[in-house]
């Protein structure tokens, strides 16, 4: 681009801003909304709670070493990389460390997978430096921004590699891991999960010291994945905000018990924590989820007719048949403003915010809002409804930082 376009872009832009006060956003035309909405998801930082790209760098087996330099920059495939990020203004996406349930069956607990995939993230900042940078604190992440840098925080899916030592909370501290899920899909040393039947009746006694070493460290106590009576009892006993890394409200899709109830949201709002909605289409739509649920049910019955496993190459085929004959109903991003929505209107302006999931809900996502470059769509739906600069700028981040921000300062205490 010219410095003669650049100066009339910036020029736009300014106009637009300045005759705001006189010019209510009901006034402006969709192509203002539009070119708002992408001025604004790059004025400001966005962070995601939960991006799944160490997930997709094992399936395509790129190990520790990260051997393919490019693939950050332009991954052809996935939902997030260089490009993607730059383009939609994601700023500060949370990598999620993620362990899967079966690795809590080791006898590390996954301490090493955890390990290796930290070393991932840290790989891609080595290869590229101009491009991305690790963050540890809130300040970080300030930094990066100002610096045009995509920011690669770290938060731990599942709390299993903790094992049963305390002390290794203080050892992911110091690798950079700045929340924990305290579980995923089933129960583990710490919590009862949402995906599972009961076990500890909420938090282990384990679980209760884990929590409470967590504040003490400042590492954000994440409830996504848990069960209700582990949320009410993390509510009770942390000294600090929690968040919800990427869960959605169960008002839209009553089945989903990884979603929160509003019960749930207003204690976490109490509580002065932060709900990041998730993208996946399956909890932003009870219909969606029904569907979902009736497709996986037939894909186990027609493995099992057919003596197949799930890694089977022949499986893919066949599931993938069963959902082109069983299509899932159409879910666009105007159904994740109405979370937003959903929760403001429960709370305030001052308790949501992106939780995406990108890269970890197999491509299940919203029409208009299906990669990391589709941010400013979100944000124009949110303009159109009356949300003001402000309230934008507090759901692209500025409700996560506060949490992240008080969790730093209540550590030690």
């Amino acid at each position: 681009m010219t410095i003669v376009k650049t100066a009339a872009v910036v020029a736009l832009y300014l106009c637009l801003f300045s005759c705001a006060e006189k010019k209510t956003i009901n006034h402006m035309t969709d192509e203002e909304l539009k070119t708002v909405a992408v001025e604004l998801a790059h004025r400001y930082i966005i962070a995601d709670g939960h991006v799944d790209l160490p997930e997709v760098m094992v399936e395509n087996h790129i190990l520790a070493n990260i051997a393919n330099s490019q693939f950050f920059i332009h991954a052809d495939k996935g939902e997030f990389d260089y490009e993607l990020a730059k383009k939609g203004g994601l700023t500060a996406p949370f990598m999620s460390i993620y362990i899967p349930a079966s690795y809590q069956k080791k006898n590390d607990f996954g301490k090493a997978y955890a390990d290796s995939l930290i070393d991932m993230v840290e790989g891609i900042v080595k290869l590229h430096p101009d491009k991305f940078s690790l963050a540890t604190t809130t300040k970080d992440i300030e930094t990066n921004f100002k610096a045009g840098k995509i920011s690669l925080p770290k938060g731990m899916e599942n709390g299993a590699p903790i094992g049963n030592n305390i002390k290794n909370l203080k050892y992911f501290y110091d690798r950079g891991i700045r929340y924990i899920t305290l579980t995923h899909s089933k129960n583990n040393q710490i919590c009862d999960s949402s995906g599972d039947t009961t076990k500890w009746n909420g938090l282990s006694p384990f679980g209760k010291e884990v929590v409470l070493e967590m504040n003490r460290l400042g590492i954000m106590v994440d409830i996504s994945h848990v069960d209700d009576s582990t949320f009410y009892q993390v509510m009770k006993i942390t000294k600090v905000p929690a968040i919800a890394s990427h869960s959605s409200a169960r008002y839209f899709s009553p089945s989903t018990r990884r979603n929160m109830t509003d019960d749930m949201i207003k204690a976490l709002a109490k509580n002065g924590g932060v709900i990041l909605i998730n993208f996946y289409t399956a909890f932003l739509d009870s219909a969606t989820a029904k569907q979902q649920k009736e497709n996986n049910k037939k894909s186990e019955l027609a493995l099992k007719e057919k003596g197949l496993k799930e890694t089977d190459s022949l499986a893919k085929i066949l599931v993938d048949q069963i959902k082109k004959e069983n299509p899932l109903p159409l879910v666009d991003v105007e159904k994740v403003a109405d979370h937003i929505d959903h929760v403001v209107k429960l709370t305030s302006i001052d308790h949501v915010g992106f939780g995406s999931d990108f890269d970890g809900v197999n491509g299940m996502l919203p029409k208009g809002l299906t990669d990391a470059s589709m941010y400013p769509n979100l944000i124009y739906s949110l303009l159109k409804r009356g949300y003001t600069e402000a309230d934008i700028e507090k759901i692209c981040s500025g409700n996560f930082i506060r949490v992240w921000k008080q969790v730093e300062d209540g550590a030690g205490k």
